[in-house]
């Protein structure tokens, strides 16, 4: 069975008007996508489906948790992501993407594969810098050992002055 199939939304018998969908992505939909960032996540999709005549509105509502590594200590750490996301689906001629936000598709489609659709937003809602989060007390939960090597590297060797200007971006922990 082709994993993705679950992720396909059939509205060719779906009446004009509102419907609500949910779907759980776990690893094994990461897995489908050959070079994904994500390995192991369990995220749930709630989709607003809107149908009119010549036009589908589908809000997607994205909560859940993805493994990332963190930039700091490089362990594995759960990152909680949660976002919206509109996608646009009108009909033409043949299958083309009008802008980030509309999709064209074939006038005589009866169905929609979302699969990318979740994939590309969920990637959207990873932060650029990826570290773990604070404990309730305002600790680093990084790798202690690691971070204690980091900082014997940097107070042990001599400053060079190429790097003065990237340590005043360094974060204050």
């Amino acid at each position: 069975m082709d994993y993705l199939k679950q992720f396909v939304i059939q509205f060719g018998g779906l009446k004009p008007g509102k419907h609500n969908f949910s779907f759980e992505v776990e690893d094994l939909f990461f897995e489908q996508f050959e070079y994904s960032e994500i390995k192991k996540g369990n995220v749930t999709v709630k989709i607003d489906f809107e149908r009119e005549e010549k036009i589908l509105i589908l809000d997607f509502l994205i909560d859940g948790k993805v493994e990332m590594h963190c930039d700091r200590c490089y362990e594995p750490f759960l990152l909680p992501i949660s976002g919206k996301e509109r996608l646009i689906v009108k009909f033409g001629h043949d299958f083309h993407e009008e802008n980030e936000e509309v999709q064209i598709i074939p006038e005589g489609e009866t169905q929609i594969n979302i699969s990318s659709f979740i994939y590309e937003f969920i990637h959207l809602l990873i932060p650029f810098r990826r570290v773990h989060p604070d404990d309730e007390n305002g600790n680093n939960l990084c790798d202690p050992e690691i971070i204690k090597r980091i900082d014997e590297r940097e107070s042990s060797s001599e400053p060079d002055p190429r790097w003065e200007a990237l340590k005043k971006l360094k974060p204050k922990n």
